[in-house]
């Protein structure tokens, strides 16, 4: 899908204020509503947006520690990527995964309460994730900047 800067407009919007009635996000990009609504719709239905979703302060529910953790796989054949892909996804602390080139295969990011709670989710799932040769966790200090909404041009 081509886009125009009509489209890009309703992007920066939304990325802005999810939470946006179509009637105000129209008025915004000098849209009747109709239209405005025909191209959001455009723009979920090709994948460009992939949904909507609220920001939660992971420090206010008690995950106050981001872990990134390098791990290192036996092979990097098909199936070990793909066996270990389908595992990561069911553990529910792990908030990232990548897919790296360089050092390590995998970047995780972990939302914990503390040492303890990731000496808890290191034992019970990446300690068990299949295909495994090394783990590498890094501690982060504190969040010096955070962004949920990408640069639009």
């Amino acid at each position: 899908m081509k886009l125009d800067d009509i489209d890009f407009a309703i992007l920066k919007n939304l990325q802005m204020e999810g939470r946006l009635s179509n009637a105000e996000l129209a008025e915004r990009i000098h849209l009747s509503p109709s239209a405005c609504l025909r191209r959001v719709r455009l723009l979920e239905e090709s994948g460009i947006i992939e949904g909507y979703t609220m920001l939660i302060n992971q420090a206010a529910i008690g995950k106050r520690s981001n872990i990134f953790v390098e791990v290192s796989l036996t092979s990097q054949s098909e199936k070990n990527l793909g066996d270990f892909e389908a595992a990561v996804s069911d553990c529910p602390e792990i908030m990232e995964c990548y897919l790296m080139a360089g050092g390590f295969d995998y970047l995780l990011r972990v939302a914990a309460s503390d040492a303890a709670d990731y000496e808890r989710i290191h034992t019970l799932y990446l300690s068990r994730l299949p295909n495994v040769l090394r783990i590498q966790s890094n501690f982060a200090l504190r969040t010096v900047c955070k962004k949920s909404v990408l640069p639009i041009s």
